[in-house]
């Protein structure tokens, strides 16, 4: 409600009330406001919320008005608090906070993104082809644990599609100001067999638009995509992609915090040994022990309860490797996000802590930034 009005008061060219009112809607609402938006839609899907912010700003909206909301936008962005930029893999980063993928699969709300004070983007994951993803109810709340549990099963409009729509935005010249990443998976109906080909076609469609691009071979919701973290699967995957690599992005592998140390190890050897630019470490987790019995559900959880597990993880990869690592997992308030920077990560993406946060966590890991 309070966005309808800050756009009312922007139409009527008032902008600096309708950026101070949404700005401090934003970045310093009741935490049971926000979360009640965050996770109504959260409960239905990423995208959802992703479409629910993009016609918040209006992003979806008009010719007669999109001048106005990009006018309002670039506005907003200038009343950020003082950027911490971080250069990682050849990107220069405005600040090293950015927004994970899967919460807006679609890239449907990309300039909104930067307004509320990301430093980088990651949509996705998509697929070479569009899917329905895991059938509802698929995600799963448990607010005493800070915990979300999910099996969206990549959903997804498909690389073609959201392919388009990137071009879309880059021509008519709404493209974000932060680094955005794209994150790209394996289709359900391809074999494993296939699955370095249906990379493939994921990356040409869309490497263009990438700022870098992320390989998810770790969710716990596609049947057998775990298995491409084995050396040979993924030394063959990645070989094909850098092949086809020729705007020499950065490519970086979002691993598992289920690995044993052996296997971590070899995921280091071989994206050492194929030139990999950066590890996301990590995705969610199919330990549910801290989930009762009598409410636990399928899928990847995350939140509190992976915040352990992926720090290790980020521990174990920047002792064994000098890959950059970029954390993500367990980080909902300014300590667990001081602890992943402790532990050698560069770059942090945050997803369930937005969702019972909202906003005003990343103004408290902003203190913590070094």
């Amino acid at each position: 409600m309070l966005l309808i009005f800050g756009i009312a008061i922007v139409c009527a060219g008032h902008w600096n009330r309708a950026i101070a009112r949404v700005l401090r809607w934003a970045r310093s609402c009741r935490p049971n406001t926000l979360r009640s938006t965050l996770t109504r839609h959260c409960g239905r899907s990423g995208r959802s919320l992703a479409r629910s912010t993009s016609n918040k700003f209006s992003i979806q909206c008009s010719d007669s008005f999109a001048s106005a909301n990009e006018e309002w936008l670039r506005a907003i962005r200038q009343a950020a608090p003082v950027p911490k930029p971080k250069t990682v893999f050849g990107i220069k980063f405005p600040n090293p906070i950015g927004l994970a993928a899967g919460l807006d699969k679609d890239g449907v709300a990309l300039s909104a993104w930067g307004a509320l004070g990301f430093g980088f983007i990651e949509i996705g994951t998509v697929t070479a082809k569009p899917q329905q993803g895991n059938p509802r109810p698929r995600i799963f709340r448990f607010p005493e644990q800070r915990a979300l549990i999910n099996s969206l099963g990549f959903n997804n409009d498909g690389a073609d599609a959201v392919a388009k729509r990137l071009r879309r935005l880059r021509d008519s010249r709404r493209w974000p100001s932060i680094p955005v990443g794209i994150n790209i998976g394996k289709s359900k109906v391809a074999p494993l067999e296939e699955a370095t080909e249906d990379y493939l076609c994921s990356f040409r469609l869309r490497h263009e638009f990438a700022d870098y691009i992320a390989l998810n071979v770790s969710s716990p919701n596609t049947p057998r995509l775990r298995e491409l973290q084995e050396p040979a699967a993924l030394s063959h995957l990645l070989r094909a992609i850098r092949d086809e690599n020729r705007a020499a992005k950065p490519l970086v592998v979002k691993i598992s915090p289920d690995l044993s140390s052996a296997e971590l190890e070899r995921i280091i050897a071989t994206c050492e040994e194929n030139g990999v630019s950066g590890i996301i470490a990590t995705n969610t987790t199919l330990d549910h022990s801290s989930i009762p019995p009598m409410r636990d559900q399928a899928g990847g959880l995350s939140g509190a309860p992976l915040r352990a597990k992926s720090t290790a993880q980020v521990r174990s990869v920047v002792a064994k490797s000098k890959i950059p690592v970029i954390a993500s997992g367990g980080i909902l308030d300014a300590q667990s996000a001081r602890e992943k920077f402790e532990a050698g990560a560069e770059l942090l993406q945050i997803y369930t802590g937005y969702i019972f946060r909202g906003p005003r966590l990343l103004s408290e890991i902003m203190e913590t930034v070094p």
